[in-house]
């Protein structure tokens, strides 16, 4: 069976309504059916249809692809819009890894907001996919291989050919008479898909026929159980969560089985916090190290600029990134310019009235932000006495790793406020007296 419209048109209608279709267009067989048959259903999708095509430069024909692409989508009166990449491979990454992330890279930053990016990946894709992912190692995540729709950038990225073969695809390029690019690199044997692709499934398949859906199919088990296991970590890490979302509970977590605590802490790293996840090793370490450790240790378990550190009955997970230098202390008027960028987080002034920071203080004497570089001392609004600020952040129960970035802010002299901790006395607004409420965040990519 060939492509039919109706059910390229019923696999779009479950898919997120789009501002606009835009088909990743290689030149390549899989890619030309999918801009093809769109293009000749155009009057009937709800959104305009639009083409990409990514110029890794890796080969030199890859300007005569160019070429190609435009004449195509000239003569289906498709835009196209064409866009080159860096994909030459680092030290130890495999041509095809540097490849994909070149490509994808290029799609994040073409998507508009509510885009919908459609790739021409079919079930044989899908049944190799799986393989490799066997061949890994890989869990239930892996092997679900590739989502028909999941979101991507600012719009979603979906794959309406999921359900039929490469010959399904092939009859129909041979039925319109489509012509297309076919990459030399396809046939490299060297790399692993295409190892797959000419050696192994064709064995497989002289023996099963139907491999390739069979695969497909349970590639798509996997998908469920994945929803599944997902469901039951975001359950826990509710019951688990601490009371921020880098933290979690030791207590409960130490209570699930092992299988559950594994599947939270991956929900949780990548889901929550997307930070990269560890491989089997660290997440048995992480477990083995951490959560049983002795409660005066303070065990680390470190992976990928990622770490995983215990305190205070709860565990943490932290970039380990380098992080900017403490800075000497900084003026800033916070009336005038109520935002401020230090080092990688932006402090926010808000006016308001009877809480947060006296404004009266602030226009006599001014204020400085920094960072705590020891022996300070302050007097939380409320308390009768000073306090040496290590004290109270041990009181707080700031892991000793964060301790060194949180903001301080000085006026005359004197601590008056650790950001998102307390405002000190003398210079606490009073009822009815107008004030700045400081906060912080992140700034943007932190």
């Amino acid at each position: 069976m060939s492509i039919d419209a109706a059910q390229l048109l019923d696999q779009l209608a479950q898919m997120p309504a789009a501002s606009r279709y835009r088909v990743a267009y290689s030149g390549g067989c899989d890619s030309h059916v999918l801009l093809h048959a769109l293009a000749g259903l155009r009057e009937q999708l709800a959104a305009p249809l639009e083409a990409i095509h990514i110029n890794h430069g890796l080969s030199p024909r890859a300007g005569e692809w160019a070429a190609h692409c435009r004449a195509i989508c000239a003569a289906l009166n498709v835009p196209l819009v064409e866009t080159t990449v860096h994909a030459h491979p680092g030290l130890g990454e495999s041509p095809e890894a540097a490849a994909r992330e070149a490509r994808y890279s290029a799609w994040r930053e073409l998507l508009q907001a509510g885009e919908g990016l459609l790739l021409a990946q079919h079930q044989d894709d899908q049944a190799e996919t799986l393989l490799l992912q066997l061949l890994r190692g890989s869990g239930p995540k892996g092997l679900a291989a590739m989502p028909a729709v999941t979101g991507f950038a600012a719009g979603w990225l979906g794959r309406p050919l999921l359900a039929h073969s490469r010959a399904a695809l092939r009859r129909y390029a041979a039925e319109h008479g489509l012509h297309w690019i076919e990459d030399p690199s396809n046939f490299d044997t060297d790399l692993d898909r295409n190892y797959l692709r000419h050696e192994l499934l064709p064995v497989l398949q002289a023996r099963w026929p139907s491999a390739p859906l069979t695969l497909s199919r349970a590639a798509r088990h996997q998908g469920e159980a994945v929803e599944l296991l997902d469901d039951l970590a975001a359950q826990d890490y509710r019951h688990c969560q601490g009371e921020s979302p880098d933290c979690l509970q030791l207590a409960p977590l130490q209570a699930l089985s092992p299988p559950r605590q594994r599947n939270l802490l991956r929900y949780w790293l990548a889901g929550v916090l997307q930070l990269p996840l560890p491989d089997s090793k660290h997440l048995n370490r992480i477990l083995d190290e951490v959560l049983y450790a002795a409660p005066d240790a303070l065990p680390q378990v470190g992976w990928a600029g990622v770490e995983v550190r215990r305190y205070a009955g709860h565990l943490y997970a932290l970039s380990t990134r380098p992080g900017a230098p403490a800075s000497d202390w900084r003026g800033w008027d916070p009336i005038s310019q109520p935002s401020l960028d230090l080092n990688g987080q932006i402090l926010q002034a808000e006016p308001c009235v009877g809480e947060g920071l006296s404004r009266r203080r602030i226009e006599q004497h001014g204020l400085q932000v920094g960072f705590r570089q020891g022996g300070e001392w302050c007097r939380p609004a409320g308390r009768g006495h000073r306090h040496e600020l290590k004290k109270l952040l041990q009181e707080w129960r700031v892991p000793p790793w964060q301790r060194a970035t949180i903001p301080l802010i000085r006026i005359d002299g004197q601590i008056a406020q650790v950001v998102d901790y307390c405002v000190c006395e003398p210079f606490a607004a009073q009822a009815d007296e107008p004030a700045l409420r400081i906060t912080r965040r992140a700034a943007a990519g932190i």
